[in-house]
């Protein structure tokens, strides 16, 4: 009946809203659409939770999420109407931020964590995606292949791509970084 529809959906679906809005504020870029991608696809996974025959409701769901951005992301571009959120603060990383140390330490950590944002956010979205499924969300490279729809190989392969280009990312902005430390008339070519 729709009560067990319900409180079988809540119990198994909505322990996963953090995840589905972290991949969808990484794709989209911004949270004000980050929240409409995960609305709707929250409505469309309430739809299809019928037909969930799975034990693996995490994977299901962030497959659904990012088919959503899909198709939003694919209407907009069709319409020439893709926007970028410069304002909208990025994410947190789990478990970089609150730790023990003296302020130094911390405010070194917060830099950090401000280039891997900046740096990610620059990456290609098929780069992006795995790198946040896979090291934001900590899924198994099975569950990243059936929620991107690409084979376990192609998943290896764009994160160790990814990751390069990452690290590369992190290290031009660090160094972009000191040189308007040092020149801070410099103009800004980010």
């Amino acid at each position: 009946d729709a009560a067990n529809t319900r409180r079988r959906f809540d119990d198994l679906v909505l322990p996963h809203l953090d995840a589905a809005y972290n991949l969808a504020r990484w794709l989209c870029g911004n949270s004000g659409d980050a929240d409409d991608v995960v609305q709707e696809a929250f409505l469309r996974a309430f739809r299809l939770f019928g037909s969930f025959r799975g034990d693996q409701p995490r994977p299901w769901l962030l497959a659904i999420v990012r088919n959503t951005w899909f198709t939003t992301w694919q209407k907009r571009k069709a319409a020439a109407e893709v926007e970028y959120d410069e304002a909208a603060p990025p994410g947190e990383l789990p478990d970089w931020h609150g730790g023990p140390g003296d302020p130094e330490q911390w405010l070194v950590r917060e830099e950090d964590v401000r280039l891997v944002h900046a740096a990610l956010e620059r990456l290609p979205v098929v780069f992006r995606e795995v790198l946040v499924l896979r090291e934001l969300e900590e899924l198994h490279y099975r569950d990243i292949a059936r929620i991107a729809d690409i084979p376990v190989g192609t998943v290896m392969s764009r994160l160790a791509r990814g990751r390069r280009m990452l690290a590369a990312t992190v290290v031009a902005l660090r160094d972009e970084g000191a040189v308007r430390l040092a020149h801070p008339d410099a103009p800004n070519t980010a």
